[in-house]
């Protein structure tokens, strides 16, 4: 296998977990609008675009209202409740090898701050979060705008790592190797993604394997210097 040339990951879900704040938050908006709420595990599985995309489907011609109440809620709590994936930052570290940038769902500002809350700011090159592109993920242009950020341009040698089949097909449509992170369990497993069309290029269990193939990978390019 080639190593790869970048390294752009997906956030929530693969680098850390926020899920609690985000439930939190869009069950508050959901209260509002006399909606039933959602558990973690409903979350997890439902929200998988950003709230410009799925708002208006959840909550028709109010939805604007319903993003200001998610985000006063959730700008009270998301940092206390965030919390890096196990074996994420032991990735990072390996993956330190190569250029790294996010690209992630969650509004572009709040993304920063979690970033930077986690001192993580040094290890990306690139942050691109809901907003700061011209369309959000499953769309290719935030990944690209993240590549323009690091000076480099779409090919299979440049990974995006994420959970959901939503990151495969960003991944893909950008002309870059999707690689999968976990099990995918919310959608159905990697036969459920399949089925969807979202079949990963690369697949790893967890970080900590991730991670162990990126350090052989990082061996080997070494060698060729």
């Amino acid at each position: 296998m080639e190593a790869p040339r970048a390294i752009l990951w997906d956030w929530d879900n693969t680098l850390v977990d926020g899920w609690r704040a985000i439930t939190a938050a869009s069950n508050v908006a959901f209260a509002a609008f006399g909606l039933p709420t959602w558990t973690e595990t409903e979350t997890r599985a439902r929200a998988v675009g950003s709230i410009r995309d799925t708002f208006p489907k959840l909550f028709g011609p109010d939805w604007e209202r319903a993003r200001a109440l998610f985000f006063e809620a959730f700008d009270s709590l998301h940092l206390d409740w965030l919390r890096s994936m196990p074996g994420a930052e032991a990735a990072l570290v390996v993956a330190a090898a190569w250029p790294q940038g996010i690209v992630s769902n969650k509004t572009g500002h709040y993304l920063r701050r979690e970033v930077a809350h986690l001192r993580w700011e040094s290890r990306f090159g690139a942050l691109v979060g809901a907003g700061d592109a011209s369309a959000d993920k499953p769309h290719p242009a935030p990944i690209w705008h993240a590549l323009t950020m690091i000076g480099m341009r779409p090919d299979p040698t440049i990974w995006y790592v994420g959970d959901t089949g939503s990151d495969i097909r960003a991944a893909r449509a950008a002309g870059c190797t999707a690689v999968l992170l976990g099990d995918a369990s919310h959608e159905g497993g990697i036969e459920g993604l399949r089925t969807r069309g979202s079949e990963p290029d690369l697949h790893y269990a967890d970080a900590s394997a991730l991670a162990a193939r990126l350090r052989a990978l990082r061996g080997d390019a070494a060698s060729l210097d």
